[in-house]
C-alpha cells in the first residue's frame, strides 16, 4: 500500500524564523524549524525527513508538494547537478548542498513519486503540513521549540539538524549544543543574539560577511545573500510600518517604481501609501529567484488574502549602496 504524505516549509521572513512539516494523518506527522532559515530550506527538509522515517518501510512513497523547486531539485536537476560536482549549469554551487546531497541519499533504493499541489487552495493534506510548519516557524518567532509530532511508526529521530543547511547524518539525532533548531525535540537553545536574528534592512551593509556576497557594494560577486537579502526586502513592503513610512518607501522603491495590480491599475511610488489599504494580512510565498545580471533580481511570488491568491513578479536593481525595487507586476490566479 503506498504512503501518501504532504510535505512543505514555511519562512516569517526569508530568511527568518523557519518551520517545515509532513503529515500523513492526525496519527502520523512530524515538524521541526530553526531559528533562521528560508522556506526552500524547510521545504528541502520537510522532505528529507520524511524519506528517513520511512526509510524501513517497503512500502512506495508518494509526496505531495507545493513547491516546483523541490520537486525539480530531487526528479530533474540532482542527476545533472552530481555529474558536475554539485555545480549548475552556470558553474556556480548548488544552494543547500549539503541537504541536496542527503535527498540525493535517501532516494536511492527507494520507490517515491512526486506530485505538484496549488499550495492554499483547499487540499487536505497540503492545508494540514502548511498549518504544522507555519506554526514551527511561528513556535522559534516566539523562541520556543514547536511540538515535534509522533512521526512514522519504527523510525528512529533523525531531525533536522542545528543547521537548515547541514542536515545530522542519516539514523543519528540533531545536534543540541548550540542549536538553532533542530529535530523539534525539546530543550533546543539559541546562540544567536536576539540583535542578530534578523538583518537591518536599512543597514544593508550589515548583511555583509566574509566569504559572501556584498549586498551594498559595487564589485562584488552576486551570491545568496544578495537574493536573500532582496526576499527580505520584498517582504518588508507589506508591512504597515514600512508603507506608511514615506522614507522608508522611497528608500525601497526606485524613482522610475511602476506597479500594474491584479486588476490591471498602474501605480507610482507617488501614488503608493497614500490612504492606501493595509497589507499585513498577506502571505507572501516566494517560489523562485532569478539573477538577470549583477546587479539585478527577479524575484517570483504569490500572495494569499482573504479575497483570494495572485502570482506577481517583482525586479530588483541595485542602486549605489541599496537595492531598489524598480517594477511589480501582478495577475489573479486561476
Amino acid at each position: 500500500m503506498t504512503i501518501i504524505a504532504a510535505a512543505d516549509g514555511s519562512a516569517l521572513g526569508n530568511p527568518g524564523p523557519a518551520g517545515w512539516a509532513w503529515y500523513i494523518d492526525d496519527s502520523t506527522w512530524r515538524c521541526g524549524g530553526w531559528a533562521r532559515g528560508t522556506n526552500n530550506q524547510g521545504e528541502l527538509t520537510a522532505v528529507l525527513d520524511l524519506l528517513r522515517q520511512t526509510a524501513h518501510s517497503d512500502e512506495p512513497l508518494h509526496i505531495l508538494c507545493d513547491s516546483q523547486y523541490v520537486i525539480n531539485s530531487v526528479t530533474k536537476w540532482m542527476k545533472g547537478w552530481k555529474r558536475k560536482g554539485w555545480k549548475k549549469a552556470d558553474g556556480k554551487p548548488v544552494l543547500n548542498v549539503e541537504v541536496m546531497k542527503a535527498l540525493d541519499e535517501a532516494m536511492q533504493g527507494r520507490e517515491v513519486t512526486f506530485e505538484w499541489v496549488k499550495g492554499h487552495a483547499g487540499h487536505e493534506l497540503n492545508e494540514k503540513a502548511d498549518a504544522l510548519a507555519n506554526g514551527a516557524a511561528k513556535a522559534h518567532s516566539s523562541r520556543r521549540e514547536p511540538e515535534p509530532g509522533p512521526g512514522f511508526p519504527g523510525a528512529r529521530d533523525v531531525g533536522a539538524g542545528e543547521d537548515p543547511a547541514a542536515p545530522p547524518a542519516a539514523g543519528g539525532t540533531a545536534r543540541r549544543s548550540g542549536s538553532a533548531g533542530g529535530s523539534g525535540t525539546s530543550g533546543a537553545t539559541t546562540t544567536r543574539r536576539a540583535d542578530e536574528s534578523e538583518p537591518d534592512l536599512f543597514s544593508l551593509d550589515a548583511n555583509t560577511s566574509a566569504g559572501s556576497a556584498d549586498p551594498a557594494g559595487g564589485s562584488s560577486s552576486a551570491g545568496p545573500a544578495v537574493e536573500d537579502l532582496v526576499v527580505d526586502l520584498e517582504r518588508s513592503l507589506l508591512t504597515d510600518a514600512v508603507r506608511r513610512d514615506r522614507r522608508k518607501l522611497t528608500r525601497l522603491l526606485d524613482v522610475r517604481w511602476r506597479q500594474v495590480d491584479a486588476a490591471g491599475r498602474t501605480r507610482t511610488r507617488r501614488q503608493l501609501g497614500d490612504a492606501d489599504e493595509s497589507v499585513e494580512g498577506v502571505d507572501l510565498e516566494v517560489t523562485e529567484t532569478r539573477r538577470l545580471g549583477d546587479d539585478v533580481v527577479l524575484v517570483l511570488w504569490r500572495a494569499t488574502t482573504g479575497s483570494g491568491t495572485t502570482l506577481g513578479s517583482s525586479v530588483w536593481q541595485r542602486s549605489g549602496d541599496d537595492w531598489k525595487q524598480v517594477y511589480q507586476q501582478a495577475t489573479r490566479e486561476a
